[in-house]
């Protein structure tokens, strides 16, 4: 992480203030240091900055309005502000081990941009030094996953279809010792049982498929991640009208999402046995595509009439929740871009979390809080189930017009043992316009929340494990998957 660096003699540092203490800093410094500030208009507000010179010109100190200065977010304007310096800047403020990792990390995701397809390059930003007591492992581990979601979601669907979904994967597992992939595809996924990916999946000359990664020792907790991996979702033979599929390059989402978090259980070598399950299908439209009123078996025995062809993603978390549920893992959590439903009710910020066990969603909620990534949790409310009743199949994939965000949850809850805590996560996973830390695009929203709920619960690996546990080589978001050409098998 080039934007990330120690303290050099050419190290600039930036100075934290508000109006009120901009005003006791002021106290101690020279004459001209005070008639320079009065005369910019400087007064501390939130977000402004101020470069002060020495004789000849050069910064040596910058000033800026850093306001209550307790957001994951409060520096992250300044890679993209700030002139880039040999040096670096830092932050001139003593600060707990919590509160420098904060600054770090938002000083990192301000630092993001995805300009593969930029013929003008990547734009050069301003690196922060370290601050003292910041967690660096922590902070690279949450800063290349959040990268790796916002770069998997950014990219297009001409060259991030199911294949590039499972090379993403296959990618993340080479970087970590003991990790491994199985991939299932095309018709083998009737074979092996997984008829509603398979549905789904076979309208597109791009084979669906189950990807299924495992790392860890068995002797720890079995933690199992489920990916929504709809690498573009035209609705089906229900079409989505133009406006409503312009974004749907981001309906793998839920497979970016716990390929990240798996990217930070395994650098942190987290005490846990981890499994992540990814159905990777395309959702497109031919003579061979899934229909309205089609009864479609699955994993658990179940069979669903379709009520509409464009609440798939639904139908392919179902047969991958169906199989993690076969291990009786000590935590079950699945992520998905899954209703639009969640995005009226709470917006684009706040993903919709469900669970079926009070103390693991109460958990995740305070995690939330901890790591400033919020969610915000709905009810599984079960009167709601009879919206999903068929009179021809054991249940409906939709429940009707009405409170489409918990029926979906419910949907999913059927192929759920009840004894496994599980967590359902419906995030946006896309920022609709850029704010500091957060530019416009792909997102991971409710990640980190996750990942620190799953340290709090089952505990970090001893120092020397985790040194040997490290990835052979630091894992990096991958760049533009090669274009998938229609047809094309997997060996």
């Amino acid at each position: 992480m080039n934007f990330l660096k120690k303290k050099t003699p050419a190290s600039i540092p930036v100075t934290p203030v508000n109006a009120d203490a901009l005003a006791e800093w002021l106290k101690m410094q020279d004459v001209k240091t005070q008639n320079w500030v009065k005369a910019s208009g400087f007064t501390g507000a939130a977000g402004a900055m101020l470069s002060l010179p020495d004789d000849k010109g050069n910064v040596t100190r910058v000033l800026f309005g850093a306001g209550n200065d307790d957001s994951l977010y409060t520096y992250a304007d300044l890679p993209a502000k700030l002139p880039k310096n040999d040096g670096g800047y830092f932050i001139d403020k003593k600060m707990t081990a919590e509160r420098a990792t904060q600054a770090a990390l938002g000083w990192a995701l301000g630092s993001y941009q995805f300009s593969t397809y930029k013929s003008a390059g990547k734009k050069d930003f301003a690196s922060l030094v370290w601050p003292d007591n910041a967690d660096k492992k922590g902070v690279k581990s949450m800063a290349e996953a959040t990268f790796l979601v916002r770069d998997l979601v950014n990219t297009p669907a001409n060259d991030l279809g199911p294949e590039e979904i499972a090379d993403a994967a296959e990618k993340l597992v080479k970087s970590f010792n003991k990790a491994s992939i199985k991939v299932i595809v095309g018709d083998e996924l009737l074979k092996k049982n997984y008829p509603a990916i398979y549905e789904v999946g076979k309208g597109s000359p791009r084979e669906p498929r189950l990807i299924d990664i495992r790392w860890g020792k068995e002797k720890h907790p079995l933690v199992t991640l489920v990916g929504k991996g709809v690498a573009f979702d035209t609705g089906g033979l229900n079409l989505k009208p133009g406006n409503s599929m312009a974004l749907m390059k981001k309906d793998m989402g839920g497979a970016a999402h716990v390929l990240g978090l798996a990217h930070m259980i395994m650098s942190e070598n987290l005490p846990v046995r981890l499994r992540v399950l990814i159905p990777a299908v395309e959702n497109s439209v031919d003579g061979s595509s899934f229909r309205p009123s089609d009864i479609i078996k699955t994993r658990k025995g179940i069979t669903v009439e379709v009520g509409d062809t464009d609440a798939e993603g639904r139908l392919v978390l179902c047969d991958a929740l169906a199989e993690a549920c076969s291990e009786k893992p000590d935590l079950l959590i699945d992520f998905a871009t899954l209703t639009g439903a969640a995005r009226v009710a709470l917006g684009p910020d706040l993903p919709a979390m469900f669970s079926n066990d009070k103390k693991t969603a109460q958990d995740l909620l305070n995690a939330s809080e901890r790591v400033q990534d919020p969610l915000w949790q709905l009810p599984l409310w079960q009167p709601y189930k009879d919206m999903l009743n068929s009179k021809v199949a054991d249940t409906n994939n939709i429940g009707g017009s009405f409170g489409g965000a918990i029926t979906a949850a419910l949907y999913l809850e059927k192929f759920v043992d009840k004894e496994v805590p599980w967590v359902h996560i419906d995030t946006y996973a896309w920022n609709p316009g850029s704010k500091p830390g957060k530019p416009e695009g792909g997102e991971a929203l409710g990640m980190r929340a996750t990942f620190d709920m799953i340290k709090e619960k089952f505990g970090a690996a001893p120092a020397a494990a985790a040194i040997a546990a490290a990835p052979a080589k630091p894992p990096k978001a991958p760049k533009a998957p090669k274009v998938t050409k229609p047809g094309k098998k997997t060996p």
